[in-house]
């Protein structure tokens, strides 16, 4: 088995950045909602609302992206600890290196996550 614990940092590295976000994204969202309540204004008539609204989404998404890459990040870190990490899991081949260092948490191939194994 290749050595992958220079992913195992770089992996470690992004789950600590993704922690760190999750509290600031809650927060926002938090006071997104909280000035959205506040306001008590028409989202689609005034300005206010509209922008309050958008936020809201924004960071709505980029929680929801945050926790799947979290996850993500914390499944490739399960697979460096029982051996199956750097393995397609649709083909069982390797992923290739350049693969790995683009996306260390890719749990797929690049012709299987192009076949549409979510990949991302």
């Amino acid at each position: 088995m290749a050595d992958f614990e220079r992913f195992r940092v770089l992996l470690e590295a992004e789950r600590e950045r993704k922690l760190a976000l999750l509290p600031a994204l809650r927060a926002d969202i938090s006071s997104a909602s909280a000035a959205r309540q506040d306001s008590n204004v028409d989202d689609e008539h005034d300005p206010e609302g509209a922008t309050i609204a958008f936020e809201l989404s924004q960071a709505s998404a980029l929680l929801e992206q945050s926790s799947s890459g979290l996850a993500q990040v914390e499944a490739a870190l399960g697979r460096i600890a029982d051996g199956t990490y750097g393995v397609c899991g649709a083909c069982g081949e390797p992923i290739a290196e350049g693969r790995l260092e683009a996306r260390p948490w890719t749990p797929f191939c690049i012709a299987h996550a192009a076949a549409g194994h979510h990949g991302r």
